[in-house]
């Protein structure tokens, strides 16, 4: 199979910048088109990104001639795949008209997340949901991710849920500032300090993991049937989310079962060795004080959900520490890592 013709929409945001960064030597994919906003437009991409590249490493040569274009797909010819990095309130309006030109939508934007007939995406978790694409009346089909809040939540609770049953889960969120896009959180409201409220997330939190974990059935998705209470946090972190999570199991499973439920779990992406698959979606840390994002971040190049501190919870039955990184797992590796299971799936 050849490569894919692709276009980045949002190119010059934070996670637009990672989409160019993991996509530089794709085996599946070929970037041809950057888009971003009329004061972008028309420009070299290294031109505008002298002072907003904000990841490490150098701006990837094969990018940094390209002309910026605007999200628009009459300006994209030749391209069959559309990555979406694009903010909340302009995504909504493009990623549909991309889609209505027959150019498929993978998206990293909240505004189709809770549409029955989109999948919400986890190429490990729900692969499945990819059969309601059939549903969508667009010739180019829109797929999401989840928030990069419970991403790596959603993978660890994912073999839990499906050998114990889950009646309830509370999650309290530490979330790093590069999930707040740039220039972000102000240097004096994060310094020393904890801001209690990101505005939209803790509802994000509660739902979009029963998406995540829920069916595909008669062309939509159904929701799976627990509850879940999400405290969310910023804190002064660079990168790396870490939630502690409380989970009550309709089955109560011990410790070794639970552990033997994460080592073991794999899915799809494994199985087709897609090139952005960690070879185990879920590491346990033994250790009593990990994870920890300075240690554990880049763990299977960022794309592994890293766990620890596995004990009883004195109120529901088990509690533990998950870690992932936002921008990566949560965001920009997770939706290039969906599109690889499409073309492989001959979906794109």
């Amino acid at each position: 199979m050849s490569k894919i013709n692709v276009a980045v929409l949002g190119a010059t945001g934070s996670v637009g910048q990672r989409f160019i960064q993991l996509l530089e030597n794709h085996p599946y994919f070929q970037v041809t088109h950057l888009c971003a906003s009329e004061n972008s437009a028309g420009k070299t991409y290294a031109d505008v990104m002298k002072k907003r590249w904000k990841i490490s490493g150098d701006i990837p040569k094969y990018a940094r001639d390209i002309i910026i274009t605007l999200p628009d797909p009459k300006v994209t010819p030749g391209v069959k795949l559309a990555f979406s990095g694009l903010d909340a309130s302009v995504a909504g309006e493009v990623e549909t008209s991309f889609a209505q030109a027959g150019i498929h939508i993978i998206s990293n934007s909240k505004n189709h997340r809770m549409v029955e007939n989109v999948p919400l995406l986890s190429a490990e978790v729900n692969a499945n949901h990819l059969d309601v694409l059939s549903s969508q009346k667009t010739p180019g089909k829109i797929i999401t991710n989840s928030n990069c809040t419970i991403m790596g939540v959603t993978i660890s609770l994912k073999p839990l849920y499906e050998k114990f049953g889950i009646e309830s889960v509370m999650l309290f969120s530490m979330q790093a500032i590069s999930g707040a896009g740039y220039p972000g959180v102000p240097t004096m409201d994060i310094l020393g300090n904890v801001v209690p409220f990101i505005g939209g997330e803790e509802d994000k939190a509660e739902i979009e993991p029963l998406k995540c974990l829920g069916k595909a059935e008669g062309g939509k998705i159904v929701n799976a049937d627990f509850k879940i209470s999400a405290h969310c946090n910023r804190v002064p972190v660079f990168d790396g989310h870490t939630v502690c999570v409380s989970v009550k199991f309709k089955k109560k499973p011990t410790e070794s079962e639970i552990l033997e439920a994460w080592s073991s779990f794999k899915g799809e992406p494994q199985e087709l060795k897609l090139p952005l698959a960690p070879d185990f979606p879920i590491l346990y840390r033994q250790e009593e004080d990990r994870p920890q994002p300075r240690l554990d971040l880049e763990t299977g190049k960022g794309m592994t959900t890293v766990v620890g501190r596995l004990r009883p919870d004195p109120i529901l039955d088990w509690k533990y520490v998950v870690l992932s990184h936002n921008t990566v797992r949560g965001a920009a590796g997770a939706a290039i890592l969906n599109a690889e299971l499409m073309y492989r799936k001959n979906l794109l």
